[in-house]
């Protein structure tokens, strides 16, 4: 294999492997997925890819090394969606403690983490800490954090890490849908993003994917809060960073700029058979809004742009009596995928099984973004 060799537990569609081999390029070696429909599609772009399927039944001295681990654990149980069981055991995301137990087996060099927003406030485990002030104990003591028992977790192995929250917006989406992600590596053997990097040592460096193009701004007004932990031993929240500061910029205008800063100067994009121009400081096409998206056309024609794909129709008049129901289709695009990714006849899904896989997948672009100003922080 050219490149980092990959592998990626709690693959679902994967979205976030996508987004690691457009910053790094590389190749997947095997997936884990425990779900028949995204187990379907992966089968289906990653013909003869070993998936080992249940995380919890894998032996992980019989499953080859790999320089880059990715995952996103399962998120209900600390998802606002959810009913915010937190990250402990006995809970599906409570699996985290799998995706440690592979960490410390395989050793990879680089671990890319990806969760949603609920990580940053849901509970994990109480009584952390044993004496009367400190976290976890007292009538007024504050609960260890989801993110802060992930990044405790990664310190105990000897990993240092980088964390960020940023909206599929950020990346250019018609959408927030926040995400936090984490890069971890082996204490005092930060991965760097550059021409000429060594890619045979595994915990080494990594030479740049093909369209790379160099690390996004390693500059906190990009993303959403951002933090990083060190490997000094125990359960600690964050080194550096609030937690609470991924909601610090919700309403910076400043903040919310930061996709303008991504797509830069005024150009030019053909959608529809029609060239449009791309204002890089209105972040927004320079078109009337049409009868078909309303207010959301600037958005829609960015994603258009970005993902140089035309949005399908929203809908399909395919539900009882010929009434409409939110097309697959749409959802696939919102998502940032090729057309036919998860819902291509081939890969035989029903349209229920087809937005699961969806709902629950990482968006490429978003992952990029976040990857490449992580690394960027680490150079």
């Amino acid at each position: 294999m050219s490149g980092p060799i990959i592998g990626e537990l709690f693959a679902g569609y994967g979205g976030l492997g996508a987004g690691v081999r457009e910053v790094l390029g590389g190749e997947i070696a095997w997936v884990s997925e425990f779900d028949a429909a995204p187990s379907k599609i992966l089968e289906h772009h990653f013909p003869g890819v070993p998936n080992f399927g249940d995380i919890t039944l894998i032996d992980w001295s019989t499953v080859p090394p790999v320089d880059i681990l990715t995952g996103g654990f399962p998120c209900q149980d600390v998802s606002l969606a959810g009913a915010r069981k937190g990250l402990k055991d006995g809970t599906r995301s409570g699996l985290w403690s799998e995706f440690a137990r592979a960490i410390s087996a395989l050793r990879p060099g680089l671990v890319v983490i990806e969760n949603v927003r609920g990580l940053l406030s849901a509970d994990a485990d109480s009584g952390v800490e044993s004496c009367t002030e400190c976290v976890g104990d007292g009538p007024d003591a504050v609960s260890l954090r989801a993110l802060g028992a992930v990044l405790g977790d990664l310190a105990e192995l000897g990993y240092d890490a980088q964390w960020c929250g940023i909206r599929a917006a950020d990346a250019g989406a018609p959408h927030g849908r926040f995400r936090v992600f984490i890069i971890a590596h082996p204490a005092g053997q930060p991965w760097s993003v550059g021409d000429g990097d060594d890619v045979s040592a595994r915990r080494g460096t990594v030479e740049r994917g093909p369209d790379a193009g160099g690390s996004f701004a390693a500059d906190s007004e990009h993303v959403i809060g951002y933090g990083s932990g060190r490997a000094r031993g125990g359960r600690t929240e964050p080194a550096d960073g609030d937690v609470a500061a991924a909601d610090a910029g919700r309403n910076d205008p400043e903040r919310r700029g930061a996709t303008r800063d991504m797509v830069g100067a005024t150009r030019t994009s053909e959608v529809d058979g029609e060239e449009r121009e791309w204002d890089g400081d209105a972040a927004e096409y320079r078109v009337d809004p049409s009868p078909a998206w309303g207010e959301y056309e600037p958005a829609i024609r960015r994603w258009e742009h970005v993902t140089g794909r035309v949005a399908p129709s929203p809908t399909k008049p395919d539900g009882k009596n010929g009434s409409h129901r939110l097309s697959a289709d749409f959802v696939e695009w919102m998502q940032g995928l090729p057309a036919g990714h998860v819902t291509s006849p081939e890969i035989g899904l029903t349209r229920n099984e087809q937005l699961k896989a969806l709902g629950n997948g990482v968006v490429p672009q978003q992952a990029t973004l976040a990857i490449r100003h992580l690394l960027g922080r680490l150079t």
